[in-house]
């Protein structure tokens, strides 16, 4: 078909005005987009990080900074555990230390939830001195710390959640010129729905006797973990404590760039700052205590007594995850941030290991095993938890033997007197 130059020159026009309309349309959505970029408050200046204070007082440990009161904090904790043993009658050498330390995971904390709800059906399940917790870790950990009355609450969330439980997806815009690609309001509702006044009350009645309660965030700032004093919070009589125990959670689990991270307002010197908290798994996957607290040592100075027992759930497997990996940017990124973490979480427990050994703490480890293979269709699948809760809870319900060392560790060059048990 023959077209003339006048035709030709209109449509040309036509197209170019086409352009330039669609180039306009695009600028000025990126511009009201990014108009929207979510704005804060001046971090924590770098000289001043240390000196950064809570309304609720010091509640939180900066252990890449110190341990002194980290260590404080543990005496102290020893001292109303005798002040409340001796209330009830008690005489006599304190009664036996057990510590457990939930690891992070996303919907394999399901794992863990059902392992501890099995763990009761046992019969064995103790009273654990300090429960520690990150991550998806840190939502379980409120609830393991109360104990078995609270079972429902665990089985309950790990069994019925689902995707929408936790985040709505954003528009691609809208998540790359804000600050992540989901919007984390059903997540914050869930943990406001559990946490309340009431489990506040019961968790700072717990303090009182000596229990400690301890999650743990990245502040993204400074690229510090931040351990956080969740009874010391409880029991605060601060307005704020709640909405402040509650953003801790929620940070513990805000995976960096997938959730956005948690904003908390802090002074120095009178003046307001904010500072950006996000998952405690960017820095570690589970944590007990710091290595640098010698904690056989400062009991021997306290002249306490009795055995020492730490039991770690690692919500995830560690075996190696074999799959075929398709050749885009996205699945090669994924992928490989995968490998990292799971190296990560595997050196957090040589860490815990370690330090356990040095204070002649007894080393309990359970984690997924690697005959689970229901199919993970998507983050928070509800019949994969479903699976995996089930599986946990059958595991413990029927007493199996905790590992003793983490993976890849030679079992003959353990102690003689480190040997595999059961549950106790």
């Amino acid at each position: 078909m023959r077209v003339d130059a006048l035709t030709l020159r209109s449509r040309i026009t036509a197209a170019a005005v086409a352009v330039r309309m669609i180039l306009a349309a695009l600028a000025l959505q990126l511009t009201v987009t990014s108009c929207s970029t979510p704005e804060r408050l001046p971090a924590v200046p770098r000289v001043s990080t240390a000196q950064a204070e809570l309304p609720v007082g010091p509640v939180r440990f900066l252990v890449a900074r110190e341990t002194e009161s980290f260590k404080k904090e543990a005496l102290a904790s020893v001292e109303r555990e005798r002040a409340w043993l001796a209330s009830q009658g008690h005489t006599g050498p304190l009664p036996p230390l057990t510590m457990l330390a939930i690891s992070g995971g996303g919907d394999n904390g399901a794992f863990g939830a059902g392992l501890l709800n099995g763990w009761t059906a046992a019969g064995t399940r103790p009273e654990f001195k300090a429960v520690t917790g990150v991550s998806t870790g840190a939502l379980i950990a409120p609830f393991a710390f109360l104990g078995p009355k609270y079972d429902y609450v665990l089985e309950r969330v790990y069994t019925t959640t689902s995707q929408a439980d936790i985040f709505k997806k954003r528009g691609l815009l809208k998540g790359f010129f804000g600050d992540a690609m989901s919007d984390t309001t059903p997540l914050v509702q869930l943990v406001a729905q559990y946490a309340d006044r009431a489990l506040l009350d019961a968790i700072a009645a717990e303090y009182a006797k000596g229990r400690v309660l301890l999650v743990g965030t990245a502040n993204l700032d400074t690229l510090e973990p931040v351990i956080w004093n969740m009874t010391a919070i409880a029991a605060s009589k601060d307005p704020g404590a709640l909405d402040l125990f509650r953003k801790i959670l929620v940070a513990s689990a805000s995976i960096p760039g997938a959730f956005p991270p948690v904003m908390i307002d802090v002074k120095v010197n009178g003046v307001v700052y904010q500072e950006m908290h996000a998952d405690g798994g960017t820095v570690s996957q589970v944590f007990s205590y710091p290595p640098s607290f010698h904690l056989a040592e400062e009991a021997a100075k306290l002249g306490t007594t009795r055995s020492r027992s730490l039991y770690v759930i690692r919500n995830a497997r560690l075996d190696p995850d074999w799959a075929s990996v398709e050749r885009r940017t996205l699945n090669v990124a994924v992928r490989a941030i995968g490998a990292l973490t799971q190296s990560q979480g595997v050196g957090d427990l040589y860490r815990i290991f370690a330090t356990a050994q040095r204070d002649k703490v007894d080393f309990n480890l359970a984690y997924i095993p690697s005959s689970f293979n229901f199919p993970h269709r998507e983050e928070f699948d509800t019949q994969y938890m479903q699976q995996l809760y089930a599986t946990g809870r059958s595991m413990a319900a029927s007493g199996f033997p905790w590992q003793k060392y983490p993976p890849g560790y030679e079992a003959d060059s353990l102690p003689l007197s480190v040997e595999k048990d059961r549950v106790p």
